[in-house]
């Protein structure tokens, strides 16, 4: 298999396959594409090779592409059933669908104003963001309570129990409440600090610093000196 993303220090979407496979310990070649998202640019048309949605990732096995991280977690669910991409437990599989799902397609406001950037240390923004911005601090507040209801109802460490899908779902969320050192929970700081000392999660935090690759489209608070 082959997967295909890009900048480890700036590509959310990215991580979560990445870890999710890294960590389950399913064998794949990575393929890195540079961003650049100028029109016809090397990735773009890189991209196109692979998925006709021209986003990253997408995973390729034997020729046939899957796009969209909720799309490739569940081809790899079904491709390898026992390596715990989802929990055992009918229940417990919804629930952590629901998770990723959630995931997927919410938390707008953090997306937005604290994009992912594994090499940075944004305290000083993390603090002026928190202050200005209630759409914030309440999707922060769900995650919150969101993890302490998983980890509670499974006796933790990770959502459910063992890792699966739903925490690498998760891990580029983990490096955003670090990188901008939002106020948490003491509990959800120690789980924070258990997704991060994965070694899925390490191995691409080490690549993400190795990059050195900055991209000013994705530095809204920095300027490259």
């Amino acid at each position: 298999m082959q997967l295909v993303i890009g900048n480890k220090n700036y590509s959310s979407w990215s991580m979560r396959p990445w870890v999710l496979m890294r960590q389950l310990g399913l064998a794949f070649d990575e393929v890195k594409l540079r961003f650049d998202f100028a029109p016809d640019s090397p990735f773009r048309r890189a991209v196109a090779r692979f998925s006709p949605a021209g986003r990253v990732p997408v995973l390729v096995d034997e020729g046939f592409a899957v796009w969209d991280t909720l799309a490739i977690a569940e081809y790899l669910h079904e491709r390898f059933p026992d390596r715990g991409v989802w929990p055992a437990a009918a229940q417990d599989r919804a629930r952590a669908r629901s998770l990723a799902a959630e995931m997927h397609a919410g938390f707008g406001a953090l997306r937005s104003r604290c994009p992912m950037n594994i090499e940075a240390a944004l305290p000083e923004v993390g603090a002026r963001l928190w202050a200005e911005h209630a759409e914030l601090r309440a999707d922060v507040a769900r995650i919150e309570t969101m993890w302490a209801q998983a980890l509670a109802a499974s006796g933790g460490p990770f959502l459910f129990g063992a890792f699966c899908a739903a925490d690498a779902f998760y891990a580029p969320v983990c490096m955003r409440l670090r990188t901008y050192a939002l106020p948490l929970l003491e509990s959800t700081r120690r789980y924070v600090d258990r997704v991060s000392m994965l070694p899925g999660v390490a191995a691409w935090v080490a690549d993400a610093l190795a990059e050195q690759d900055f991209l000013d489209v994705d530095e809204p608070y920095r300027s490259h000196r």
